[in-house]
């Protein structure tokens, strides 16, 4: 195989034998897909004409966002049908001194009321006993991702 064959992908390096061999193949993580590793993010919108942020729970679903936050603000019936921002990051793995690199992804979309299935449901975890001393009731939104957007801190 050429040099010009080789896929741009990947480490390329010279082997002993004078061949060339190219390493596994460097992904890059789309940013909507790193929202699987964090189970929560912040969703902004307006109601009433203030601004508001709430912390919700996600889940990634055929490129969507399903959101789980508690129904007894209003919070999810300000969403629906609006566009609404979101966003996440793992900031917090700063603290563990692991060394790794930050990110945030931050996208914004149409949102609307939902009912997932018992097994979108699942992946959900468990929910929250209360919020703010009243019993949590969980209200679901799908957000589909227009502008997305992704921030790196590199270690």
């Amino acid at each position: 195989m050429s040099f010009d064959e080789l896929p741009a992908t990947g480490t390329i390096r010279r082997a002993p034998t004078g061949t060339i061999e190219r390493t596994a193949p460097i992904r890059r993580v789309e940013p909507i897909e790193l929202l699987r590793r964090v189970p929560y993010g912040r969703l902004a919108t307006s109601m009433r004409a203030l601004p508001f942020l709430t912390v919700a729970r996600h889940i990634v679903c055929d490129g969507r966002i399903l959101l789980r936050m508690h129904s007894g603000f209003g919070h999810h019936e300000a969403c629906d049908g609006s566009v609404v921002a979101y966003g996440a990051d793992n900031c917090n793995d700063a603290t563990s001194g692991d060394g790794g690199d930050l990110w945030s992804v931050q996208f914004t979309g149409p949102a609307e009321i939902v009912h997932p299935c018992p097994e979108q449901e699942r992946l959900f975890g468990a929910a929250p006993v209360s919020v703010n001393g009243e019993p949590f009731a969980p209200a679901y939104l799908r957000v589909d991702p227009h502008f997305v957007t992704e921030h790196t801190l590199n270690f």
